[in-house]
């Protein structure tokens, strides 16, 4: 196995998964950094979430089929972290590539000196966001054991 290989499991955590009841981008970007911050994952809430919005500008994380990777890479991060918001209901405008709304997030920090690590974890969840079925059963997902199991089984 080479050894900048990764599985997105070993990413996930049961805490950084949550269900979002949320109307806008904002507000879901903000519960992500909220449950990021609460669970100690950031260094300084104010400035990551800072950089999550500054990399929005650039061009909008929606990647399309219902799917947005907000992220941030900073320095003085040791590894990647990844939250999971699933949107319940009516999905949000996000301005994604394919125009439809998003209820699939996944926001990705971590150091922003490791480059092919995430690039790795990128294509991990894009491959697995790809696959319909997997799709379809995190939306149907209720708690976040079952979300965290759908990855471990992809």
């Amino acid at each position: 196995m080479k050894e900048d290989s990764v599985a997105i499991s070993d990413y996930l955590d049961e805490n950084l998964v949550t269900f979002l009841e949320v109307s806008n981008q904002k507000e879901a970007l903000e519960a992500l950094v909220d449950l990021l911050d609460k669970e100690g994952k950031l260094r300084d809430k104010q400035t990551f979430y800072e950089a999550i919005l500054e990399r929005e500008k650039i061009v909008s994380t929606g990647i399309g089929i219902g799917v947005a990777i907000p992220h941030a890479k900073l320095q003085g991060y040791d590894d990647f972290f990844i939250a999971i918001g699933i949107q319940k209901g009516e999905g949000i405008e996000w301005q994604a590539l394919d125009g439809l709304p998003v209820r699939l997030i996944f926001m990705i920090g971590g150091p922003d000196e490791e480059q092919t690590k995430y690039l790795n974890i990128l294509s991990m969840i894009t491959a697995a966001i790809k696959d319909e079925e997997c799709r379809k059963n995190l939306l149907k997902a209720t708690n976040s054991e079952d979300v965290v199991a759908i990855f471990k089984n992809f």
